[in-house]
């Protein structure tokens, strides 16, 4: 198990930190772990689960891929 930092979530994510914040706020996000002080960090495994989700979430509604462009050359 693996605890990473906010800059690690946020580039695992794509997502800003008042994003990463309000999800975890609306429970739709994993909540970060108490380091100690001020400090938290996140599961990466929990952070990696929900990037899946997320895709899987994409895939069930029947999003396609864009089409790449052809040349009409």
């Amino acid at each position: 198990m693996r605890i990473i930092r906010l800059r690690d979530v946020m580039e695992l994510t794509g997502l800003a930190r008042s994003t990463i914040y309000k999800y975890v706020e609306a429970g739709t996000f994993p909540q970060p772990v108490p380091l100690g002080g001020r400090s938290v960090g996140w599961v990466e495994q929990e952070v990696e689960d929900w990037v899946l989700a997320r895709i899987e979430e994409r895939d069930a509604a029947g999003s396609t891929p864009a089409t790449p462009l052809h040349s009409t050359g």
